[in-house]
């Protein structure tokens, strides 16, 4: 195995299926695809991690795979958080800077950010993201970026991310147990988001629907700003579920029944099909007709929209999806989601699978590995911010050091 390269972005999705690791390296400032390793998930019930042991020894068993394939040691890794427990927020207020009008400074966005963020939240409760979504100058909206403008008086109207303390640091706890550093934690659906949206949806407004195994997570833009996040406690697992308890399989058999010939809209089944079924063990295997999974799988599908058609009108933005629902992760696979999404939601729809990175295989570019692409992708652009805003700094202090010579 070769030495440590500072040049790799390793992220890991540790889902409620599935434990996956992407590793990238920047080559000449673009991402190029290194390698990818996944693993079963355990530990895990709910989007909560109930077992650190099994939890660790399946990232370990990951991350060490992912290590052989990209020849290459992984010291550290951006985390992506999902579940239930995620809560979003939108705030508003802002900062005076007295009664002369002067130029807005970064220190001055800063100020008005972290004032808006002062909201009551829970006592467990830890913000992931800050999101500005309009900032408001001297009454004048629908302003971007303030900084260099002139007024007195500066507000933002500011989207937080939250989540539950505990369940995000016995993750980051079952990556140090692994030997790895997480040296960020990232929002499922705003990684997913940043894979699988094109910059139009953004500014006409756009639902997208991150279908997991465990959950649903929500993300809402409209005119290029987040507006609305959640999480749906309902995602592919309990498709399977309903599968095994209603045709008396065992999971793993209601797993591929699901992929094979599932579809979440019974009259697109044709009523003459008959699969065979292996059944429980001790059991002789029997024919069902394929409806009859239909039968079972459309409830579910239509109690998860419309789960998400309510969380929407709660959140005040049913009526701003001008560019429609997208959706992606594992489950947005099943045949008629969209059919059931575009009934439900009444906007169109349409299945995403990531932006693919330089050298990616392209049995990886599926809905799966949305939010895991879009890790990556999130990661390297804030990197590439963040040393911009270091060289801009440089600059400034090398100007100032300059003239008082």
């Amino acid at each position: 195995m070769s030495q440590k390269n500072s040049n790799l972005i390793t992220v890991l999705d540790a889902g409620s299926s599935k434990v996956r690791v992407m590793v990238a390296e920047l080559h000449e400032e673009a991402l190029r695809f290194r390698a990818f390793a996944e693993a079963p998930s355990a530990g895990q019930r709910r989007g909560i991690i109930s077992d650190l042991s099994k939890a660790t020894a399946a990232i370990n068993q990951a991350a060490t795979q992912a290590e052989v394939s990209a020849q290459a040691v992984i010291e550290s890794l951006v985390i992506g958080i999902g579940g239930p427990h995620l809560r979003g927020v939108n705030s508003r207020s802002g900062i005076t800077m007295g009664t002369r009008l002067r130029e807005i400074t970064r220190e001055d966005v800063r100020a008005a950010v972290e004032r808006a963020r002062s909201v009551s939240l829970p006592a467990d409760r830890e913000i992931l993201h800050l999101l500005p979504q309009q900032f408001i100058l001297d009454e004048q909206p629908g302003i971007a970026d303030p900084i260099g403008m002139v007024g007195n008086r500066l507000e933002v109207n500011l989207h937080l991310v939250a989540a539950s303390a505990s369940a995000v640091q016995s993750l980051v706890t079952c990556a140090n147990r692994a030997s790895l550093e997480v040296t960020d934690t990232v929002f499922e659906a705003i990684a997913a988001a940043e894979s699988t949206l094109s910059a139009d949806e953004r500014e006409l407004g756009v639902c997208l629907l991150d279908i997991g195994a465990g959950s649903t997570e929500i993300i809402v833009f409209f005119e290029g700003a987040v507006q609305h996040t959640g999480v749906i406690p309902i995602g592919g697992d309990h498709f399977t579920n309903d599968l095994a308890a209603g045709l008396h399989v065992t999971p793993p058999e209601a797993e591929w029944l699901k992929c094979q010939y599932g579809h979440a809209v019974v009259t697109s089944v044709p009523a003459v099909n008959e699969i065979q079924l292996t059944g429980m063990p001790g059991h002789e295997p029997r024919m069902v007709r394929q409806r009859y999974l239909s039968e079972i799988l459309e409830p579910r599908a239509r109690e998860l929209l419309q789960m998400v058609r309510d969380n929407l009108r709660q959140g005040g933005v049913l009526e701003a999806l001008g560019a429609g629902c997208v959706l992606t992760g594992g489950a947005s696979r099943l045949g008629g989601m969209l059919d059931t999404t575009e009934s439900l939601l009444r906007v169109p729809a349409r299945i995403a699978t990531p932006v693919p990175i330089s050298r990616m295989p392209a049995e990886l570019v599926v809905p799966e590995h949305a939010a895991l692409v879009g890790l990556l992708l999130y990661t390297h652009r804030t990197r590439m911010v963040r040393a911009a805003e270091d060289q801009g700094l440089r600059a400034k202090l090398r100007a100032i050091f300059a003239g008082s010579v």
